[in-house]
């Protein structure tokens, strides 16, 4: 998950004609003047609307035109603003990424590496923490729109470990290993190490170990071990794939997926089950 000016003639109207009393006279005069600028507004009103068009034609189109923007969010790609600090240097507070919701729609998963945004109730927050329905749907529009932060369970994070995966924190030379190979993570916020809490764990099945770029600023999976899911991230529950920064026009940018996690091996299948 920003003017147009306008010319237009000075009204003929609002001249003094032969005979009528001038500017700084009683009359007619001071009468004309007032009308001359209520013709000047509809004149700019007038050339604001495409020409032949009725204002409930525009109202129409408008209404139209901003349902095919919100169904090409909900299916296709969908501006995200970011929020906060936690994926520094990558992305920035206020930058807009585009998610790329058809990424996984075809037998694609989420792979190490990727930048993904997803619903994080009931792992990141609980269940039912979206708040006042209206609001939360007025706010989902306008997020949809890259019009303001998305919702309070929306997150964006690095994905580091998938199903199968062992993760762990720290090797000899304080790197994050995965399944045995430790990960140079050149990502990282300068002056951060890969994570000042250890841990060692096994990634379920079917769900993600995430994490925030600049570790010092983010909350993501090591954060959440002693919460139900022990802080994995449901693949279902992943909106989309972090695929290009959009906004500001400075910061256009493709996120490419990172080649640090290239040597890591994948968990081999078990018979009878998709991973041993």
């Amino acid at each position: 998950m920003d003017t147009t000016a306008g010319h237009t003639e000075r009204d003929r109207s609002s001249a003094p004609e032969p005979g009528v009393p001038g500017a700084g006279e009683t009359g007619e005069g001071s009468r004309s003047v007032r009308s001359g600028g209520s013709s000047g507004v509809s004149t700019l009103l007038g050339a604001l609307r495409p020409s032949g068009m009725s204002w409930r034609r525009v109202l129409l189109l408008g209404v139209v035109c901003t349902g095919l923007v919100l169904l090409f969010s909900r299916f296709v790609v969908q501006p995200f603003q970011i929020p906060s600090g936690s994926m520094e240097p990558t992305l920035r507070v206020g930058d807009r990424v585009l998610v790329n919701k058809l990424a996984y729609r075809f037998g694609e998963e989420p792979a190490r590496g990727d930048l993904i945004v997803f619903d994080g109730a009931g792992s990141f927050v609980p269940e039912g923490a979206e708040g006042n329905p209206v609001g939360a749907a007025a706010r989902g529009v306008l997020a949809a729109l890259g019009l303001a932060e998305p919702a309070e369970t929306d997150f964006v994070k690095r994905v580091v470990g998938v199903g199968g995966d062992r993760v762990v924190c720290c090797d000899k030379g304080g790197r994050i290993a995965v399944n045995g190979v430790a990960v140079d993570e050149g990502y990282l916020h300068p002056g951060d190490v890969p994570s000042e809490v250890p841990f060692d764990i096994v990634v379920p099945d079917g769900t993600l170990w995430v994490m925030g770029d600049h570790r010092s600023s983010s909350r993501d999976s090591r954060d959440h071990l002693g919460s139900p899911g022990g802080g994995m991230v449901p693949v279902e529950r992943v909106i989309g794939r972090a695929d290009w920064i959009g906004w500001p026009v400075g910061r256009w940018a493709s996120l490419e997926r990172t080649d640090v996690f290239s040597r890591v091996p994948d968990v081999p299948s078990a018979p009878g089950g998709p991973h041993g």
